[in-house]
């Protein structure tokens, strides 16, 4: 595997560009599918990812494609300010079009977005069992991250506490249309499609109403190798399907070293093409790791650094 040229301070661009190029549907489907419109980057991925399976790549034309450094009182190079990772890949992930962001089945009755799933807020009034649905697409699930005295977070538990109902009573009632008054409720996250490949943020960067200024947590994190995600049908098919459980394995982490202004971000993929073999993308350098971060029969290891968790759907 071959590295991306660093402009000064793209690190934390060239980390999700190599998680793209890696994710094996999505590259193909940026070669194979793209679109010629302006309107998009898919021409760049393509330029990129085609360069990429030769020799080491420059990412200038994305980062020009993106306006980073888009301003008239500086010139695009070099980049001199971090930006965050997480923005950045949702940002490329916008200006693909549907046929480089989407994975075609077989069956081509459909399209499948790769890292788009669907997310209900939803609502249960206690009074009436009324039951509402907010449903709008995805593109990650944040986790809480607390640096509580020294101990690990769990990602698991993390996930847990995502989906957890939240009781609405007192003076924090919520109104009910069928009721026509403030009622008891309660209110929880429900995924209604799971995406083939799953991202999960680690809020590592958090308001501070102590310092009143954004921190970076720098806690360990016990990152599971493979995880459950409970998918609950929307209230439209409920009658029709059962809840069940999706399971995704970790196949890319992007990390983060440092403080909230300054740090270096890598990736550490896994490589389908190389016997599940992990490999440390560092800008323009590529290196094995080495070891199997997960050996037989170890579900979790631990990362100060891990703030992007990529998991792919098994069976995809």
């Amino acid at each position: 595997y071959y590295g991306l040229v660093n402009h000064g301070a793209t690190d934390y661009l060239n980390s999700v560009l190599q998680v793209l190029f890696m994710t094996e549907e999505f590259r193909e489907a940026v070669i194979r599918l793209t679109s010629s419109s302006e309107e998009y980057i898919d021409h760049h991925l393509k330029g990129l990812f085609e360069e990429l399976l030769r020799r080491r790549a420059d990412p200038y034309n994305i980062l020009r494609a993106l306006e980073v450094n888009n301003d008239n009182l500086l010139p695009l190079l070099p980049v001199r300010e971090q930006q965050d990772a997480a923005e950045y890949f949702e940002r490329i992930l916008r200006k693909t079009s549907g046929n480089a962001a989407q994975l075609h089945r077989i069956t081509c009755i459909r399209y499948f977005k790769i890292f788009h799933g669907r997310l209900s807020h939803r609502t249960e009034c206690l009074k009436c069992q009324t039951v509402t649905d907010s449903e709008g697409p995805f593109w990650h699930l944040p986790l809480e991250l607390e640096d509580s005295s020294g101990e690990n977070h769990s990602v698991e538990n993390g996930i847990k506490m995502f989906f957890t109902s939240t009781i609405f009573d007192g003076d924090n009632q919520l109104y009910c249309e069928i009721c026509d008054d403030k009622v008891d409720a309660t209110r929880k996250y429900v995924i209604t499609h799971h995406p083939p490949v799953l991202l999960l943020m680690l809020k590592r960067f958090e308001f501070s109403y102590q310092f009143m200024s954004y921190i970076k947590i720098n806690c360990n994190a016990d990152i599971p190798h493979t995880i459950e995600i409970p998918e609950i049908p929307p209230l439209s098919l409920i009658f029709l399907l059962v809840d069940q459980n999706q399971t995704y394995e970790l196949y890319a982490v992007v990390e983060h070293f440092g403080d909230l202004r300054g740090g270096h971000y890598d990736a550490v993929i896994k490589s389908k093409d190389e016997g599940d073999e992990w490999f440390i993308f560092n800008d323009s350098s590529v290196t094995q790791l080495g070891v199997n971060p997960f050996p037989d029969n170890v579900n979790v290891t631990q990362s100060i650094g891990a703030y992007l968790l990529f998991y792919r759907r098994k069976g995809e």
